[in-house]
């Protein structure tokens, strides 16, 4: 024994190890391993301690330690109570105990399992199975685990251990969320200034300037314990911060479970789950956005407006569209021209389609007419609007929603009559008042119908909502109208709010003339025809005449 070297007594506990009682407490491993290397006369005793690390992760802080100083020569002998102390999975365990240790010329020994490296003939000739046994243990809780987070997620009851940044575990119940009243105005800001036409690092630059504490920061200060830990800089924030806010459904008073999966239990990497195979559960906690903002705030994210070398952005980009090609236009800007928008298939002639040039002043200044004057004329006739333009077709979609509605319950009734049916001609088979080839034939057709209703169903019922959705929007686009009197700048929010794309055609030259056409459509309501100056008279008339009549008819 080289009395020189280091003896490292190892001591290891997981959160589950900790329910198995006293016997794997840290304590009771430090003890035992000291009084087993003093009583056997082991030099330089030096404890290496993990507690609340899982024996599946072998980057855990001390035993990296100890495995350096294994590599430096400075360790002679490891000791530890048990090989499931030492790590969990049998491929790796094996390779430090066969390979790593031994090419160190390092003593094992395991206390509890009569494993000695250095005394071959006293060993347990079952290690390998040893390890194998300390795996499936691990496998099996790992299992379990993941058995209870499924019931727990599927019955409405949180998964995520700290909420996000906006919301705080209730002090009465902390498995409710309440608002955090100053980290909410913080993500209410940041969906405005997304809404305005601020990219993900312009809104990162604004808040650090402003000096607002990053979420980890935050939490921080509040004394609440998250898995990120604030950087040098607490107000320096992140583009990819500032993305993942504006994604997140909780916002919108959602509880959203299973969003992330791990492919295996001894890997701790986390990977995105499809959102299909998420469980999502509406106006479980108060919201911070409303559904219209946050909706617009994804179209916007998902058109990424990038900055160009000078530092400008486009008013229009993300909304501008080729009317012949269907492609994006790009906004452009140098000292020769003035700022301007060009076809992203132009490519300087060398592409499929034409430019399709139109600068931005001059379609600022189109587009701000066309808002102003359908803003008058829907505000000054509304109710014509409404009835004329789309009342006829919302009350047929509203007849036909009542339709699907009622097919579908008819349906249901079909599907549990199916199931009924299947059960009786099973029985009949069983009992051989119905032969295996009738049987066989009739099972078919029944699975196939109801197979059939089913996807009936569920097409029917996406129609619903789509349709229930379309009649929300457009009364929030009445509602955006109704709010504003005068419009004498346009924005980057009044823009978002009003209009969902803008198509830009080719000029036309033939008359001698440079004409260009664009058609703007409006969020809900698509393309909108303003009446000429005659044709608002012949409104206002009419609208004159409805009054009268009214009048007349209440007096009568």
């Amino acid at each position: 024994m080289q009395s020189d070297k280091i003896t490292a007594l190892y001591s290891r506990l997981s959160h589950d190890d900790g329910y198995e009682g006293e016997s794997n407490s840290i304590s009771h491993q430090r003890t035992m391993l000291e009084e087993y290397a003093k009583r056997n006369h082991f030099p330089n005793l030096r404890h290496f301690i993990d507690d609340g690390w899982s024996g599946t992760n072998f980057q855990r802080s001390s035993f990296t330690e100890m495995m350096a100083l294994v590599n430096e020569g400075k360790v002679g002998t490891i000791i530890v109570k048990d090989m499931s102390r030492f790590g969990r999975d049998y491929l790796q365990v094996g390779m430090y105990t066969d390979i790593v240790l031994p090419d160190n010329d390092v003593r094992f020994i395991a206390i509890k399992d009569n494993v000695d490296s250095e005394n071959r003939s006293q060993s347990n000739d079952f290690t390998v199975v040893l390890n194998l046994f300390n795996e499936f243990h691990a496998r099996d809780r790992a299992k379990k685990v993941r058995g209870a987070k499924a019931v727990i997620g599927k019955s409405r009851q949180y998964l995520t251990p700290v909420p996000p940044y906006g919301y705080l575990k209730d002090p009465q119940d902390k498995k409710k969320w309440v608002v955090d009243e100053d980290a909410s105005k913080v993500v209410q800001r940041i969906f405005d200034l997304c809404i305005d036409g601020k990219g993900p690092s312009q809104i990162a630059r604004i808040l650090w300037k402003d000096k607002i504490l990053t979420p980890a920061a935050h939490f921080r200060e509040l004394g609440v314990n998250t898995p990120r830990k604030p950087g040098a800089d607490p107000y320096c924030w992140r583009d990819t911060t500032i993305e993942g806010i504006l994604k997140r459904m909780e916002y919108l008073g959602c509880m959203v479970n299973f969003k992330s999966f791990k492919k295996s239990y001894k890997k701790k990497r986390s990977y995105p789950n499809p959102q299909e195979n998420w469980a999502i559960f509406e106006d479980a906690h108060p919201a911070i956005i409303g559904k219209a903002q946050w909706e617009r705030a994804q179209e916007l994210c998902s058109h990424k407006r990038r900055l160009t070398k000078s530092g400008k952005a486009g008013l229009f980009s993300g909304l501008l569209y080729c009317a012949d090609c269907k492609g994006k236009l790009y906004f452009a800007t140098c000292q020769s021209s003035p700022d301007h928008y060009v076809c992203s298939h132009y490519k300087s002639n060398m592409g499929s389609c034409s430019a399709h040039y139109i600068r931005e002043d001059a379609l600022t200044e189109v587009v701000l007419t066309h808002l102003g004057r359908a803003l008058r004329y829907i505000q000054q006739f509304e109710e014509i609007f409404v009835r004329e333009k789309y009342e006829q077709s919302f009350e047929e979609r509203r007849r036909v929603i009542a339709g699907m509605k009622r097919e579908i319950v008819k349906a249901t009734h079909r599907i549990a009559e199916l199931d009924k049916l299947f059960k009786r001609i099973y029985e009949d088979n069983v009992a051989s008042r119905l032969s295996d080839e009738r049987f066989q034939r009739m099972s078919e057709d029944y699975e196939m119908e109801q197979r059939q209703l089913k996807l009936d169903v569920a097409r029917m019922e996406s129609d619903i909502a789509e349709g229930e959705e379309v009649t929300a929007d457009f009364r929030q686009f009445l509602a955006s109208v109704r709010s504003y009197t005068d419009i004498t700048e346009l924005t980057p929010t009044i823009l978002n709010e009003f209009i969902s794309r803008i198509e830009v055609h080719a000029p036309d030259k033939s008359s001698g003339k440079r004409r260009q056409d664009i058609d703007i459509y409006y969020n809900a309501v698509g393309i909108i025809k303003i009446p000429t100056p005659e044709e608002m008279d012949a409104l206002e008339a009419e609208r004159r005449a409805q009054k009268q009549q009214s009048k007349q008819s209440k007096s009568a």
